[in-house]
């Protein structure tokens, strides 16, 4: 059971900024530890490659074909959630598909759905080296995704 259900919470429920909040750390944690164990010298700076409202937005083009109904209504909510200025590095669509991105990390990472999580990272990053630069195993996970979003 995940924590968010512990306490009595449905993560589902819970407001879209709260979960682009937390969206924002998970995603910057699963590229880290990708970075990590990919033994990249310098982590700190090659995460920029990948953390940037611009790079998430190139992520999302990959996995929203992949998103499942609720994590597709947990993007919309995310992205149509009230923005503040965006930084100077992406306009504001950028800013607003990345929140949108966020949202369904932080659901996911509240619900407890650590391999979906992975796997929305792997289609996401396919081509871009994170993972090793497999990007067979990441067009498997296309695959796989796209059969879960017809359950």
């Amino acid at each position: 059971m995940n924590e968010a259900m512990r306490e009595g919470k449905d993560p589902f429920q819970m407001p879209a900024a709260a979960l682009a909040y937390l969206g924002d750390a998970v995603y910057e944690i699963e590229v880290r530890t990708a970075l990590v164990l990919a033994g990249v010298q310098k982590p700190s700076v090659a995460s920029l490659r990948y953390v940037t409202a611009g790079a998430q937005c190139q992520a999302l083009e990959k996995i929203l074909p992949v998103l499942t109904e609720k994590e597709n209504d947990i993007y919309h909510r995310g992205r149509n959630c009230v923005h503040n200025m965006p930084p100077k590095s992406c306009t504001m669509a950028e800013y607003r598909r990345a929140t949108g991105l966020e949202a369904v990390f932080g659901y996911l990472w509240l619900a407890g759905e650590k391999e979906r999580l992975e796997q929305l990272c792997r289609i996401g990053f396919a081509g871009m080296g994170l993972y090793g630069g497999d990007d067979t195993a990441a067009e498997e996970q296309t695959e796989l995704g796209t059969e879960n979003t017809e359950d």
